[in-house]
């Protein structure tokens, strides 16, 4: 079983698709290290040799961040928009759409499920024999 990044790489599917089980590597980049590393994308990843894994391995490394390192990077920069009270920042804090999507119907999925009008108490009409 391959494991790159920290993650264990799925030994049925091909090189390509197993890559983009990596944080930050989409179709584009998984085909593009593959063709860097000298390794065939099409080729399932329980058939990589260790040299070709290896390989993988340092042009990931070479590359940039991926999972750990962009997650956090990510959190960082929503933090920072967070500290100095940018637009973005405040949609942040509130759990609501951060790229102009309109909320008065939809959102949703960033909303949560509609909190439902609190019921008044009806009064109880008391009627006298």
């Amino acid at each position: 079983m391959a494991r790159i990044a920290g993650i264990d790489l799925p030994p049925q599917k091909r090189l390509w698709v197993g890559l983009t089980a990596i944080y930050g590597i989409g179709r584009a980049r998984a085909k593009s290290l593959a063709a860097k590393a000298n390794v065939d994308f099409e080729k399932k990843i329980r058939d990589l040799t260790e040299d070709e894994t290896n390989r993988l391995r340092q042009e990931i490394e070479k590359e940039g961040r991926v999972e750990g390192d962009l997650r956090k990077e990510i959190q960082m920069n929503i933090r920072r928009l967070i500290e100095v009270q940018a637009y973005r920042g405040i949609r942040h804090r509130r759990n609501l759409p951060v790229r102009g999507q309109r909320t008065h119907t939809n959102a949703r999925t960033r909303k949560g499920p509609r909190r439902g009008a609190v019921a008044a108490k009806k009064k109880i009409t008391g009627k006298k024999g």
